[in-house]
């Protein structure tokens, strides 16, 4: 299994990106058997969470807008075959029933989840979390390997 990217302190934007695109590069290695992953993105609001998700569709080849979910609960992205969620007005975990989360996390494509805390138990261990902290203007970054199950 090659090395996840390690964490660091993002001075902007365009670091949050890059190092969306190093994640993206670890995701699409087939030694790291990622072709299902689940990522779960910590952070208060502003933290850079959509950012990082821009980075990792760039690193994935995708070359349109990135928008937050915020509304839609989830943006797929086919073509890069990877699942937005932002489940941030989540208000019961229960919720995630009635948009068919089971099968959709059930998918073959790597699914990326904003507000994670909001889905309770509902959510199985992801592969990777990576937790955003506003830092002033700047962010820092930590990633970690989800919990073995």
């Amino acid at each position: 299994m090659s090395a996840l990217p390690s964490g660091r302190y993002l001075p902007d934007e365009h670091a949050t990106e890059a190092l969306g695109v190093e994640l993206a590069q670890w995701l699409a290695d087939p030694v790291n058997s990622a072709d299902k992953a689940l990522v779960y993105l910590h952070g208060e609001l502003g933290a850079g969470k959509t950012t990082l998700v821009r980075g990792i569709l760039r690193g994935l080849g995708h070359t349109g807008a990135v928008k937050s979910p915020t509304y839609t609960l989830l943006e797929p992205y086919d073509a890069q075959a990877l699942y937005h969620f932002d489940l941030y007005r989540i208000a019961d975990s229960r919720e995630l029933e009635f948009i068919g989360m089971d099968d959709l996390l059930a998918e073959n494509v790597v699914k990326v989840v904003e507000w994670p805390e909001r889905g309770g138990d509902r959510l199985p261990r992801p592969d990777v979390e990576v937790y955003l902290e506003v830092d002033g203007k700047a962010r820092r970054a930590r990633l970690q390997a989800g919990d073995p199950a």
